[in-house]
């Protein structure tokens, strides 16, 4: 079935915003020596679609997702997921915000031991509601008006302009107008986009940043019926858990509770019965 030409036109505004989105990710993950996992085709996974799947078995389409160690041939560990939407009507910015958050915090949860970032880049029409549940659920988020958005279409003489109201006819002009820019433009336009909020932008990134590549500061080892010890690398850590002697003892040894400590203040807890168990949780990071 054709889509209308109203439907039509918002697809081209969405597709503008996604390729502003996806430029600024890519760099990113350029960056820091990432993988950004998107639509697309991938020899480790079937289809074309960013799906990963819960604890719980249950899969969810993303947009983007900051692989470490991954490439096209191997899935690396999730450590940032973002989600991107442009939507023109306050009617469906809630419903927008219910989905991201439905697709990305079991995956959270699920690699709760990664402490990945969650974000949400949005253009056009979204309630201060809408906005602050995202921040609730401990999204960071960067959002684009409506208003800069059709300004920054304006600069290329597309109208991009429109309500409940606007006619066919007035959706196939606007449709025409953004034909005729060239492929050229059309990055340019999508460039003025994220140039409309630098503040904005520099900040988002800045969060992103200081998540995905947070400096380890401190791993505490406590072997339950022994001292503590507070180690400066994974390496030491791993080199002391396997030199440990775990008895005898006054008391039988019971089992390792490990602590990483991260520059940004995030903290993840293990407790491992076993050496190899204790060792496998840290060679992951």
């Amino acid at each position: 079935m054709a889509l209308s030409p109203s439907h039509q036109f918002g697809q081209m505004i969405g597709g503008v915003f996604e390729t502003a989105v996806r430029a600024l990710l890519e760099e990113v993950a350029a960056k820091h020596g990432l993988y950004l996992d998107q639509r697309g085709h991938r020899a480790c996974r079937p289809g074309r679609k960013c799906t990963w799947v819960d604890a719980r078995g249950n899969a969810h389409d993303l947009d983007f997702v900051f692989e470490r160690g991954g490439s096209l041939d191997r899935v690396g560990q999730p450590i940032a997921f973002i989600e991107a939407a442009w939507r023109r009507y306050t009617k469906h910015s809630r419903n927008k915000v219910q989905e991201i958050q439905g697709a990305v915090l079991p995956l959270v949860e699920t690699y709760h031991h990664l402490s990945p970032f969650r974000g949400a880049i949005l253009a056009g029409v979204f309630t201060d509601g809408a906005l602050t549940q995202l921040s609730s659920h401990g999204f960071a988020i960067l959002h684009f008006p409506y208003e800069a958005v059709t300004q920054a279409f304006a600069r290329f003489d597309v109208d991009a302009t429109y309500d409940e109201d606007t006619r066919d006819v007035e959706f196939r002009k606007k449709i025409r107008a953004y034909r005729r820019i060239s492929r050229t433009d059309r990055k340019r336009l999508a460039q003025e986009v994220l140039d409309s909020d630098h503040e904005g932008v520099a900040g988002f990134v800045a969060s992103l940043e200081s998540a995905i590549s947070p400096r380890i500061e401190r791993i505490v080892v406590l072997p339950l019926h022994g001292k503590r010890f507070e180690l400066a690398t994974v390496a030491s850590a791993i080199e002391h858990i396997e030199s440990y002697t775990e008895g005898p003892s006054a008391a039988p040894f019971e089992r390792y509770e490990i602590q990483i400590r991260y520059s940004n203040g995030d903290t993840v807890e293990g407790r491992f019965g076993t050496k190899a168990a204790a060792v496998e949780f840290l060679r992951q990071y």
